[in-house]
C-alpha cells in the first residue's frame, strides 16, 4: 500500500452569504489568501489581464492567491464566499501554475457544503465593509486566527474537509494546469522546509547539500529533477514571493524586507524582484496601495 501524507491545509478567514450592489467595484485587487464564491443570484463578472469571467447563478469561481483582478457587479449578486490561506509541508501551492480565475458548475453537493460551512463557523463574515481597501489588513488576519485556533477539533476537521471539498472541484477542471508530480525525496522534502524556515538567513547551496550529505553536483542535480529548479532560483523564488506577502500585510520599510528575507542589498533585492515579477518593487507596492493592503 502507498502511504500518501497530505502536503496542504487551509485556514479559515471570512465565511458567508451576502447580497451585493453596484458599490462591488473594485480594481486591482490581489490577496495573499483564495476566494471561492458560489453564486446563486443577479450578476458580476471578475475580470484579469487576458480574460473575463461572467459571474452567474449556478456556478462555483476560484481566486487563488496572488491573482491580479477586478471585480464588479453591475446591479445586484447573491454570492456564497469563502477565504482561507493555503499551508504547505514543501512550500509549494496547489495553484502555483495556475494564477488564474476558475470557474466550474456547482452541484447540491457544493452547495450544502457552503451552507454547512457556515453553520459550523457563525459570524465569520466581513462585517466592517466589502471593500478590500477596509478588511485587507493584517490586524484582521491575525483576528480570525484567533478564532481558528478557538474551533474545537471537531469543526475543525469538518472545516478542513469542506474547503478541500470545495477546493478539489477545480483541480480536476479541464483548464486546470496540472503538472506531472513525483514522490519527493525526504532529503529535498526537508531541505525545502530548512529554506522556507531560514530565508531571512545565508543560504548557500554547499550549506544545503552538507545537510544533505551530498556533494554539490549530485544534490543540484537531485533538487532540479524534483523541483524543475535549481536551489539558488528556488531560495529566490521564495525570498520574493515572501517579500511580497510581507509587503502586502505590513508597513515594513525595504530595508526591513531584506532583512526579513535574506538579501544582502536593496540592489539585488530589486533587482531580483523585477526579474521575477516582471515589476519594481515600488511598482508592486503602489498597486497594492491601491486597494489598502497596508494598515
Amino acid at each position: 500500500m502507498i502511504k500518501r501524507n497530505l502536503q496542504h491545509t487551509f485556514s479559515l478567514l471570512n465565511v458567508d452569504y451576502v447580497r451585493l450592489t453596484s458599490k462591488w467595484n473594485y480594481q486591482n485587487v490581489i490577496s495573499p489568501y483564495y476566494r471561492i464564491y458560489y453564486i446563486n443570484d443577479g450578476a458580476g463578472e471578475i475580470s484579469e489581464a487576458v480574460s473575463v469571467l461572467k459571474l452567474e447563478p449556478g456556478y462555483l469561481y476560484i481566486i487563488p492567491s496572488f491573482t491580479l483582478c477586478n471585480l464588479s457587479c453591475p446591479n445586484y449578486l447573491g454570492q456564497y464566499f469563502v477565504q482561507f490561506f493555503e499551508d504547505s509541508t514543501d512550500g509549494s501551492s496547489l495553484f502555483a501554475n495556475n494564477r488564474t480565475v476558475l470557474k466550474v458548475k456547482a452541484s447540491e453537493m457544493e452547495i450544502s457544503l457552503f451552507k454547512r460551512l457556515l453553520q459550523i463557523n457563525p459570524g465569520r463574515g466581513i462585517n466592517r465593509s466589502d471593500n478590500p481597501k477596509v478588511y485587507e489588513k493584517d490586524i484582521y488576519y491575525k483576528e480570525y486566527q484567533e478564532l481558528n485556533k478557538q474551533q474545537n477539533t471537531s469543526v475543525y476537521l469538518e472545516t478542513q474537509g469542506i474547503l478541500m471539498l470545495l477546493t478539489a472541484r477545480f483541480l480536476s477542471s479541464e483548464k486546470f494546469k496540472n503538472p506531472n508530480h513525483q514522490l519527493i525525496p525526504l532529503k529535498i522534502t526537508e531541505t525545502l522546509n530548512y529554506i522556507l524556515v531560514n530565508l531571512h538567513m545565508d543560504i548557500s547551496v554547499q550549506q544545503l547539500a552538507s545537510r544533505a550529505n551530498q556533494n554539490v553536483d549530485h544534490f543540484s542535480r537531485q533538487f532540479r529533477q524534483y523541483t524543475g529548479t535549481r536551489p539558488l532560483n528556488y531560495i529566490n523564488e521564495k525570498r520574493i514571493e515572501r517579500a511580497q506577502y510581507l509587503m502586502a500585510t505590513s508597513r515594513m520599510s525595504y530595508v526591513e524586507i531584506c532583512n526579513q528575507t535574506g538579501f544582502d542589498n536593496l540592489s539585488y533585492f530589486s533587482k531580483t524582484f523585477k526579474k521575477l515579477t516582471g515589476m519594481t518593487p515600488s511598482t508592486y507596492k503602489k498597486q497594492i496601495f491601491q486597494v489598502g493592503f497596508n494598515r
